[in-house]
């Protein structure tokens, strides 16, 4: 992955409301959620959830599929794992972690 990527990724998420929803989506896994019950299990108006959703798509931590006549958002685990994976390449410069630190970043 390259830092650009990074960088869009985490600059999306530096937000408290899309670092919600991000969350939001991971908890809820490939059956995804719709913008409604995210708007309400979050209390996010709508048309801010529309452009906190937008901003996710657009980094590439989401995506977005329709489902007859609802649009259903997912997170995009494979770029989530990449970008943690990029986050802590040569973690503890290629020596074993300490047991502490091991645990917290699954090294």
């Amino acid at each position: 992955m390259e830092s650009i990527a990074v960088v869009k990724a985490l600059a999306a998420l530096a937000q408290s409301s899309r670092l919600e929803v991000f969350r939001s989506l991971v908890v809820a896994g490939q059956a995804g959620l719709t913008p409604g019950a995210l708007s309400e299990s979050l209390g996010v108006a709508p048309n801010t959830l529309s452009f906190h959703l937008k901003e996710l798509v657009h980094a590439d931590l989401i995506s977005q599929e329709r489902v007859g006549r609802n649009l259903v958002y997912r997170a995009q685990f494979d770029r989530m794992n990449a970008v943690l994976a990029y986050l802590t390449q040569n973690c503890c410069q290629g020596q074993p972690c300490l047991p502490a630190l091991a645990a917290a970043c699954d090294c």
